[in-house]
């Protein structure tokens, strides 16, 4: 079907993000339209706000609207731990919770030799030299479940061991309200082996 080129470039640039085909790009740029212009400006500027105003904080590694991050910045936060993860989004994510309460390092992917991503393609040089801090005690490798993400977490706790950090690995299991019949057997197998006492 042809548009006009307006809603067409609208098209395309809703087709951009991820996980929007076609027909969902059509449908938000059709809803764009039928939008308050004011609603539209407000959107956006809030896109390039985003976009000029956000940068990545120099010491972790998180999104920031300031440098360093709140995160880092906070004196009430222990010093002595670092969270790996591989995305802001992690972070958002683990800070949810509110149970954690050390400091953060965020790699921005992981280690994927199929995809041509090694070591030195992410956030690792920074956090080596974050780990010379002798304040440092432990670290906690937080990077997803999947092969690169294992493969990353392996890596950098063979670079680690040598300094005597402690180094541990998030578990990984069952879901709270899960049946063990829909479970797969990656999940299973994490889940027996990150068993402990009761």
């Amino acid at each position: 079907m042809h548009y006009p080129e307006p809603i067409s470039k609208l098209i395309d640039s809703f087709m951009k993000l991820p996980g929007i085909g076609p027909k969902t790009a059509a449908r938000l740029a059709f809803f764009v339209l039928g939008m308050k212009e004011d609603t539209v400006l407000d959107f956006a500027k809030a896109l390039v706000d985003a976009k000029r105003n956000l940068s990545f904080c120099t010491i972790c590694g998180h999104i920031t609207d300031t440098d360093p991050c709140r995160i880092c910045q906070d004196k009430q936060r222990d010093d002595t731990i670092i969270c790996v993860v591989q995305d802001p989004k992690d972070v958002i994510a683990l800070e949810k919770m509110r149970d954690y309460h050390g400091l953060y390092h965020v790699l921005h992917g992981a280690i994927s030799p199929m995809d041509g991503i090694g070591p030195e393609d992410i956030n690792v040089p920074p956090l080596l030299k974050r780990l010379q801090d002798e304040r440092v005690q432990e670290l906690i490798l937080a990077t997803n479940p999947t092969i690169e993400g294992e493969a990353t977490a392996m890596y950098i706790s063979r670079l680690v061991k040598p300094s005597g950090i402690r180094t541990t690995r998030i578990a990984h299991g069952l879901p709270i309200g899960g049946d063990l019949e829909y479970a797969d057997e990656v999940t299973l197998s994490k889940a027996l082996e990150g068993r402990r006492e009761l």
